[in-house]
């Protein structure tokens, strides 16, 4: 299928468990905002859901469709081995890359709900960078550590998903050497604000390395890491998705779709 303006893409309102169809809609919401805040990467990239009440089933996008056309009706539900288990009726596929990290790390972390991997300017310039992701804005510190895993060349080895998810251990970001960035939550809303976080640590960095820059006292950022921990704020996404929601209301509507 070439032109989805010829498609009617059936609702699958009906079709899933009702906590399938709110992971839906959040998921095409998320695919939506990372277009909107300048995150996406044509067709490429993919951003990934957990099925509730369904162990080893996960939702990503059809590969040919651009971010902002993510509906939640038009994610696709594989398993992990990459197996289609539910089709989106939009004629495209699914991107193996996609499936071969996504797959790595909802394997690899029960806890995670959400995977999201990105190739924005910024965070392939970090990527590249000997010292990775520094502790130089207050976004960056909210990061205790992130993983990283050195590039091997396009993720389409299945033997690799094993460094993949070793690499990011308990992390809930990792920076993949020379390629892009990944963030993982809970929830969906948590995922995002995190790659948020990441993406704009990133920005910072790559301003502040063409001048003169200055890290902080060490005690400075550990203190600055601890407000963020769990217990010591509201969880992250909580206030902020909603608000998001409003956005894509305005700018984006089809997402409910």
């Amino acid at each position: 299928m070439s032109d989805l303006s010829l498609l009617k893409i059936p609702s699958m309102r009906e079709r899933v468990s009702r906590d399938e169809w709110a992971t839906r809609v959040d998921l095409a919401a998320c695919y939506r905002l990372v277009h909107h805040y300048g995150m996406d990467d044509l067709v490429y990239n993919h951003i990934s859901a957990r099925v509730p009440g369904e162990e080893g089933h996960f939702l990503i996008n059809a590969y040919g469709m651009t971010y902002d056309e993510i509906s939640a009706s038009s994610l696709v539900k594989i398993d992990f081995e990459g197996k289609i288990v539910q089709d989106s009726g939009t004629g495209y596929g699914i991107n193996h890359a996609g499936f071969v990290i996504h797959s790595a790390v909802h394997r690899g972390r029960p806890d995670v709900a959400c995977v999201i991997h990105t190739h924005t300017p910024a965070g392939m310039a970090v990527s590249a960078m000997k010292c990775g992701l520094l502790p130089l804005t207050q976004n960056s510190m909210f990061f205790s550590g992130v993983g990283y895993h050195g590039y091997e060349g396009p993720a389409v080895d299945l033997d690799e998903q094993k460094r993949l998810a070793a690499d990011l251990g308990e992390h809930v970001a990792m920076v993949l050497r020379n390629h892009g960035l990944l963030a993982v939550g809970s929830t969906i809303p948590e995922a995002f604000i995190t790659m948020y976080w990441l993406e704009r640590a990133c920005q910072a960095q790559v301003f502040a390395m063409q001048t003169e820059c200055e890290l902080p006292a060490q005690e400075t950022v550990f203190k600055t890491n601890q407000r963020y921990k769990p217990g010591q704020r509201r969880r992250i996404g909580e206030l902020e998705w909603a608000g998001l929601l409003r956005l894509l209301e305005r700018r984006y509507p089809g997402f409910r779709d």
